[in-house]
């Protein structure tokens, strides 16, 4: 370790506070932000299942691509810029690390403008492309085309958020995301119930909570931050742009990985729901509650990771690496508790959760039921995956953390649920689930192990 390096972690806490006490520091505020986020949808999925039915509930789950494909974005620019700006300054090359910064904020809003437009150019062919059938793309077309204008501040608060962490202000991360789901919270049963809106009062109340969030993002860019910023540091270079884009692969990738796998799945229920029992709309109806709900588990998991990639970010640009592994398995232990949490709450209670969003026939529930139990069985193992693609992304291991992204959702998840239905019909997406996850969950341990003891050689 260098001298530079020495002084750099006597005075960061980063270096020198206990790694228990940094990861809840860091992983609460990031877990909070998380769930808030994913409270857009399930609030809109709750308010939308109980005001406008079950056709509701298949329309978000048509439209959710997009909220997808924007928060791929955003953490593609977000997570992208924060750990170069952790590793950098943990080398000491602060003026790089707030030029990277600076370059993640300026990029964040002009993608995002961009796949607005591109939405509202495009949005019923894309709709279609998403898996809507007939009965329900009047409620998709009627949603997205309103949310489309909120996607440059959910855009920015996204990426803007891991900025703001890495600006050591975890907690103002938090109050961004916080205060627009509480907004949204509150205007979405004003707008369905009492205005009368439906579909439109959903979206609408999502993008004016969005825009508050945005404008508080902006608030502390221009006036909080500890970050120091030069005017010409706003002007993209390419190889910022490389190390940005470099970074942050692994949890774009998992989103648009996500995206895709959810439109397949889509099609599929749609194509083999026709062709049993259950129709078509009542899987799409079903899949979009129960994707709504495993958010709030992954949420919690990906708090987790996204609160300790400054810890692993920051030590392993330091040469720290005892700090770096006891934070690796802290962090999986927590989501491994987590994990088997859900996993009896999904078992035993599957009903009662899908009761939350709306009513439907005995074939709903029974479905719902069905897909929670097998779809779902390997959770307790779930969160080991994301854990450790944001651990090698922070550490600068792209290629791994790319790797680990693409295990579930595109190796192992999305040509099962092709091949599977073909012998099993529609019960085939089921039994895709758990496969693919414990297939994913083996991969993880096997690359973490590895890379464990590379540090245990480096540092012996």
């Amino acid at each position: 370790m260098s001298e530079k390096q020495k002084n750099i972690q006597a005075g960061n806490p980063l270096a020198t506070e206990p790694v228990g006490a940094l990861i809840r520091k860091f992983s609460v505020p990031a877990i909070i932000s998380m769930l808030v986020s994913a409270l857009y949808n399930i609030v809109d999925q709750i308010f939308i299942g109980q005001g406008v039915g079950m056709l509701g509930n298949a329309a978000t789950n048509v439209a959710f691509p997009v909220t997808t494909i924007c928060t791929a974005t955003a953490l593609l620019l977000g997570i992208g810029s924060a750990s170069n700006f952790n590793l950098d300054a943990g080398k000491g090359e602060v003026k790089r690390a707030n030029h990277t910064a600076a370059v993640g904020l300026s990029l964040l809003g002009v993608c995002g403008v961009i796949i607005a437009v591109l939405i509202l150019l495009f949005l019923n062919p894309l709709l279609y492309v998403f898996g809507t059938t007939e009965s329900v793309l009047p409620y998709a077309s009627t949603y997205t085309s309103i949310t489309a204008f909120g996607i440059p501040f959910l855009t920015l608060t996204t990426g803007g958020c891991h900025l703001i962490r890495a600006d050591g202000s975890p907690r103002y991360s938090m109050v961004c995301m916080l205060v627009g789901a509480i907004i949204n919270t509150i205007l979405d049963p004003l707008f369905i119930f009492s205005f009368g809106w439906g579909m439109a009062g959903a979206a609408s109340a999502t993008i004016i909570g969005q825009m508050v969030s945005g404008i508080l993002v902006v608030f502390y860019f221009v006036r909080l931050k500890h970050m120091k910023f030069e005017k010409e540091m706003f002007i993209p270079r390419a190889s910022i742009i490389k190390a940005i884009t470099s970074l942050g692969a692994a949890s774009c990738i998992n989103q648009i990985a996500m995206a895709i796998v959810q439109i397949v799945m889509n099609n599929t229920l749609r194509f083999y729901g026709e062709a049993s029992s259950y129709g078509s709309d009542i899987p799409l109806a079903c899949v979009g509650v129960i994707s709504k709900v495993n958010i709030v588990f992954m949420a919690i998991c990906i708090g987790i990771s996204q609160g300790c990639q400054p810890i692993w970010g920051f030590n392993y640009g330091a040469a720290s690496y005892h700090r770096v592994k006891e934070t690796y398995k802290k962090a999986v232990t927590i989501c491994t508790v987590i994990s088997i949490l859900f996993f009896i709450c999904f078992q035993f209670f599957p009903r009662q959760i899908v009761s939350i969003f709306g009513s439907g026939s005995e074939e709903y529930f029974r479905f719902a039921e069905r897909y929670f139990k097998i779809f779902m069985f390997m959770t307790f193992i779930n969160g080991i995956q994301p854990m450790s693609s944001g651990f090698f992304t922070s550490i600068g291991k792209a290629k791994l953390g790319i790797v680990m992204s693409l295990t579930r959702q595109v190796i192992f998840l999305l040509p099962l649920i092709v091949i599977f239905p073909m012998i099993m019909g529609i019960d085939g997406v089921m039994y895709a689930g758990p496969i693919a996850d414990g297939a994913a969950a083996i991969l993880a341990i096997v690359f973490a192990g590895r890379e464990m003891k590379k540090m245990e050689a480096a540092t012996s």
